[in-house]
């Protein structure tokens, strides 16, 4: 955990549409879901590229 309020955060828009706050190092990049986690040869994935209408930067 970091200092209290080391963390920028920036809004990006959300799937539905709705604007929320995340973490400006995850404005990319995205944590994957359950079912896409893996690939098809049993490795890990660590990080899926957020898509560039979402990470329009909002003020």
């Amino acid at each position: 955990m970091g200092k209290t309020g080391s963390i920028e955060w920036v809004k990006i828009k959300g799937r539905k549409g709705q604007v929320r706050q995340v973490a400006k190092a995850e404005t990319v990049y995205k944590k994957p879901g359950p079912m896409q986690k893996y690939t098809a040869s049993g490795s890990r994935i660590k990080k899926i590229k957020r898509s560039a209408k979402a990470t329009q930067v909002r003020t």
